[in-house]
């Protein structure tokens, strides 16, 4: 018992002041969105992570695996660009629609972010093997893409800094078709890296990042989820993460399947809504729903990290 607190108490001190390069302004903005609940299972992931995968930006030659994706990036950049040019990406904006409830990706939506998913661990969409079968048959041979998808951001677009919650995969961009243009740019770990067409970045999002498209252009990419490397033990302690994804399926269009959280999120999204109004009418009410909301939320992720810890003590 003394032994999980204090590695609970360690991961998140080391997350919050010795991590990286990039500083939080503050520990309440560390609470508010660095995902503290995750950080311990995180910490374990990054034990057993082997070298080539530690830094923040990765060096994509010690990566081969992935050499056939920017290798075919022209044949992949036309089926986006195709996707792109009959309105493929404008489906999220529709509240009518099941596409809009992306609780990993959502509140990326407010500065013009878009989106379409070709695969998301496990599923393939049916509506990307109707529209884009070719870059499926490419991604289809790298059995280390967890999951894609095809990414815009809009001129004057942004993503402010975030890090992603869970550790269980690296972040693989291919620009397709940018601006080509350092106005146009993602920060990582305070590393900044423009875009450029055919040419591949490797990060891991559990660093601090956001991203900017301050040219007069688009910018187009290839976006996948890659399999972090490990040892034997961080691919089964990676296990549950994994499960956790599976739920997080988003369809673009009616034909596609829709995951346990895409349903219950659209659920809970019209419910939240009318809790906002519910401020404006009544202060004390909307306060005890949301924290008894966030409570419960805390205390199941709790669970889960508790949980986790735990087996890994077992294992060893």
């Amino acid at each position: 018992m003394i032994v999980i607190a204090a590695f609970i108490v360690g991961s998140m001190i080391y997350a919050y002041a010795y991590r990286g390069d990039a500083r939080w302004a503050g520990f309440g903005e560390y609470v508010r969105k660095g995902w503290p609940l995750f950080t311990p299972f995180n910490c374990l992931l990054y034990l057993f992570t082997k070298p080539r995968a530690r830094p923040a930006i990765m060096d994509i030659q010690q990566f081969p695996e992935l050499k056939s994706l920017h290798e075919n990036w022209e044949t992949i950049r036309q089926e986006a660009v195709e996707l792109m040019a009959v309105g493929g990406f404008d489906q999220i904006s529709n509240k009518d629609s099941a596409s809009y409830y992306d609780i990993g990706f959502r509140t990326f939506y407010k500065y013009g972010w878009t989106k379409f998913y070709l695969n998301w661990y496990g599923y393939t969409h049916t509506s990307a093997q109707r529209t884009c079968p070719k870059t499926l048959e490419i991604l289809s041979k790298i059995p280390q893409v967890n999951g894609a998808m095809f990414s815009v951001l809009p001129p004057g677009g942004q993503l402010t800094r975030h890090l992603d919650p869970v550790a269980c995969s690296l972040r693989y961009h291919l620009g397709l078709d940018t601006p080509n243009d350092d106005r146009c740019y993602i920060s990582i770990d305070d590393k900044r890296y423009s875009w450029r067409d055919g040419e591949p970045l490797l990060f891991d999002v559990t660093f601090l990042h956001f991203a900017h498209n301050d040219a007069d252009k688009p910018r187009l990419i290839l976006m996948c989820d890659i399999d972090r490397p490990m040892s034997w033990i961080g691919h089964v302690l990676n296990w549950p993460y994994k499960m956790l994804m599976k739920a997080t399926v988003v369809p673009n269009t009616d034909e596609d399947k829709r995951g346990f959280a895409n349903r219950t999120f659209s659920t809970l999204v019209p419910l939240l809504e009318k809790s906002k109004r519910l401020k404006e009418t009544n202060l004390a009410a909307y306060k005890a729903l949301k924290y008894t909301v966030n409570g419960t939320l805390m205390l199941i992720l709790a669970g889960i990290v508790w949980l986790g810890l735990e087996f890994l003590i077992w294992l060893i």
